[in-house]
Parts: C-alpha cells; structure tokens; sequence
C-alpha cells in the first residue's frame, strides 16, 4: 500500500476523533477483475457525512457514504459489494469491469491506539499491518500488528488473534494487502471467518550505481512511484553535485563494498550505470547475491557483450547472466535521460507485475495488476 495514502488516511482519523467525531471506514478488501484503486484503500466518513479519500475513485462513494451513516447511526458493521454482475451497478456507476468488496465499519474510540501504533511506525519507516474481521458478530473489529506486537484484537478467540499476527507478519514481509480465511475457532484450516489484512510495507529500495544524469532522472521518477533511492559512487568528486542529493540518498562508495553490507529482498531493484568495466562487474556480481528483485544495466548491446564475457570469466553460469537485465529498459526509442528513466522504470515495473511491456492496445486481459486473491500489488 502506498505510504503516502495511508499515511494520510491514519492521520486524518486521529485527527477526527480527537475532535470528538464518530469516524467510519470504507476500506477496499476485495477486487476481482479491474478496479481504479487498490486494496487497502480507505475512505473516511463522519456522522455528519463530511468524507476524505476514496476507494474507487467515485464509483460507488455516495452509497458508501450512505452505507457509514448507518454503522455511525447504530448500525453493524457490514462488508458491501458493488460490482456489473450486482443489481445496484446502474445506480452506483460502477463502470469499470469488475466487482469490488468494501468493508464499512465504525472506527471506534479504543481503536485509536492501534492506528496511532501503525501511523507511528509509517512514519518512521517501519513495516506495520492493519487487520479488520469481516465476518461474524464482532465484524469490523481490528488488530494491529507493528514491530511484532498486537494491539488491540477480534474479542472471538485468543486463536483467531493469534492465527491473524502470525499470517500478518508473513503478508509484511512480503509487502500484500489480502483476505485470509479462518475456522469459527480462528484455526487456520477454515473458512467461517474472514480477515482483511492491510500491509503497510516498507518502501521498495531502489540502488543506483553512477553518478550521471540518467541517474538523476531515473530517481526523480522512482521516488514518485514509491521507491527509497540511494544513488552511490565511489568518486566522491562525481556525486557531491547537490543534484544527486537532491533526489536521493547518496553514498560514496564502492559498488560490491555496499550492497554486501544491504539487505534487499524481491521488490528492490539495483541499477549499474557507471560504464566502467572496474565498476561495473563488482555491482553486478555483488547485485546478484544481494537477493534484489531486478537488477539491470545501462550501456549499448556491444557494451553488454563484453560485460557477458567478462562476467563469464569471473564464474558466473548462463542463469546467473540471464537475470541481468542489459541493456535495460524498454525499446521506446528513449535518447534523453528522462526518457530513459521512463523507459527503465517501465520495464521494472512490467517485470514486476509479469508483463511484457506490449502497447495495451494489442492486449487483452486486465490492465493493472493483481497479484494474487484479487489484491492489487
């Protein structure tokens, strides 16, 4: 889930019922087929009917808003579906292609310290999730999970909490926002009871080596799609430019010397755009075992053939060269570094969601992304 969005989201609730508002949630748990927004999108809705954010980007708000009048009026808590195939779609204007489930529920007084616990750990960079029950009589009661502690619960069972942490904590590491499903005793083998599990993830790391242009462009853009980027070199002369910190984390260093000193996992990428062979090779054989996700290298084909070669000669098997991305990016007849940056992002994000970066236009199938149970990545 973005951190800006739900940074937001948290923020304002704390906001509101520090004023004394009764707030409610509609918070997006389900999607299957397309949907404008993601999982885990929440708007708010007080007792007078003032709203912030939204869920499907006005589809089906003013029933929401309807929907959370009742809950705040003293009604249950409810999870309502809106989709083509429902009756209510001509009047909703759901006209996108496909069903989405909304959780609506009061944000009670007691939840405040859950969300306080979970905007705290947003804000400093810390991975926190935010578990909502969507079944049975206690529906709409949360959970929070942050540096591995509960707050709050379900009141159902002491296993249901349980169960919920532990699939929690494993959803974090994975950075997915998904339903889980539980027996009426919260044992795992089960589906009585349904669980919305909002993951806010730590931010995708993004490791630029080079300072150039194309390096600067390239971050400006990252940022914008959520990345934490550092750009490191180890020619201190060539990054002290405030334009590279400008958009980044910058460090001066060597290429293999840093990334064997980070942690990356699948959704990091590690970029080489140094074009030096003393440079080049350290980064990419330290960028492969660094467990990043995507690892992709700018310079012409001719450059590349070279680079195979001598990685070859270092150890490296034909496997271990193939998940080198070179020359990265996608064939969009980029020249300037802005367009190269929109061409390399483009294709980490293709390789991400599993595509294959054609024009839309002679596709077929769902345009964003859903990775798995109908939660968009």
């Amino acid at each position: 889930m973005s951190a800006a969005l739900s940074h937001h989201w948290l923020s304002t609730a704390l906001e509101w019922l520090a004023e004394g508002r009764r707030v409610a949630t509609a918070t997006l748990v389900e999607v299957v087929g397309s949907a404008p927004m993601d999982v885990g999108a929440t708007m708010l809705v007080d007792e007078h009917g003032a709203l912030e954010g939204s869920v499907t980007g006005g589809c089906v708000e003013g029933a929401l808003v309807e929907v959370a009048g009742r809950a705040l009026a003293g009604g249950a808590a409810s999870v309502e579906t809106y989709g083509i195939s429902d009756e209510l779609a001509g009047t909703v204007g759901l006209m996108c292609g496909g069903t989405v489930r909304i959780c609506v529920a009061e944000l009670r007084a007691e939840d405040a310290v859950a969300v306080e616990a979970v905007l705290d750990a947003v804000r400093a960079g810390r991975p926190a999730a935010f578990a909502t029950l969507l079944d049975g009589e206690m529906v709409g009661r949360r959970l929070a999970l942050v540096d591995g502690e509960a707050i709050g619960g379900f009141g159902v069972t002491e296993l249901l909490d349980h169960s919920v942490r532990r699939d929690a904590a494993g959803l974090l590491d994975q950075g997915i926002s998904m339903i889980r499903s539980y027996g009426l005793d919260g044992a795992t083998l089960g589906d009585s009871l349904r669980v919305f599990v909002a993951s806010f993830a730590t931010p995708p790391r993004m490791v630029i080596f080079g300072a150039i242009d194309f390096s600067v462009a390239t971050a400006w853009l990252a940022r914008g799609l959520g990345y934490q980027v550092t750009i490191c070199d180890a020619r201190e002369p060539f990054i002290k430019s405030a334009r590279f910190s400008e958009v980044a984390d910058v460090v001066v260093d060597w290429p293999d010397r840093y990334l064997d000193s980070q942690e990356l996992g699948e959704r990091d990428a590690v970029l080489v755009f140094t074009h030096d062979p003393k440079f080049d090779e350290p980064a990419l054989l330290a960028a492969l075992r660094s467990g990043a996700g995507f690892v992709g290298a700018l310079g012409s084909r001719r450059t590349h053939e070279g680079r195979v070669e001598r990685l070859r000669a270092s150890g490296l098997g034909d496997e271990e060269i193939g998940r080198i991305s070179a020359p990265c990016g996608l064939d969009i007849g980029a020249s300037t570094p802005a367009e190269t940056a929109v061409s390399v992002l483009g294709e980490i994000i293709a390789s991400r969601a599993g595509r294959r970066g054609e024009p839309l236009s002679r596709t077929s199938g769902p345009i964003r992304h859903v990775a798995r149970s109908g939660s968009a990545a």
